[in-house]
């Protein structure tokens, strides 16, 4: 077997990382052809293991959102790990899609603040500040990634032994 085959996470092992995980980063290709990357929180998507999905929202006059509306791609990378026997991580080519209606928008505002914000899954998110969220909403676009392509690495499942 070789090394690679030995660290590729599962399926469920891609899904239970990408629920645990918090920030991902996003590439997309500038105007110059050079990456654009950038820091974003998300939502995993994740009920069908084989098909996970995230989802986001960014200022729609950013120059990810203003990438995306040229070439509706992206490298998304969620990473962990701080030696290299701990290294794990989950890249994905994706392809993208922008959400322009301000309802869908908002609604993927509210589920990012009640996943970065209220650890009970029970609590509402208050009328006021869903108030605040679909002011937000009206500048922001939603985005969609869907996986073309996934590699996954796990680093802990070498044991300590390279």
């Amino acid at each position: 077997m070789s090394r690679r085959d030995q660290i590729k996470m599962s399926a469920t092992e891609v899904a239970e990382f990408l629920t645990e995980q918090r920030v991902i980063n996003v590439a997309t290709m500038g105007p110059k052809g050079r990456p654009h990357l950038a820091p974003l929180w998300y939502l995993p998507r994740v009920d069908d293991v084989d098909a996970p999905r995230l989802e986001t929202w960014t200022y729609g006059s950013s120059q990810k959102v203003a990438n995306l509306r040229r070439l509706a791609e992206a490298t998304v990378l969620a990473e962990d790990g701080e030696q290299y026997e701990q290294l794990r991580g989950v890249s994905m080519e994706c392809d993208v899609e922008l959400i322009d209606d301000a309802d869908e928008t908002l609604r993927i505002g509210i589920d990012l603040m009640h996943r970065y914000t209220f650890e009970d899954d029970s609590v509402e998110v208050p009328p006021s500040l869903v108030d605040v969220l679909r002011e937000q909403a009206a500048k922001r676009v939603g985005l969609v990634f869907t996986p073309t392509k996934i590699v996954s690495w796990d680093h802990s499942k070498l044991g300590g032994v390279y």
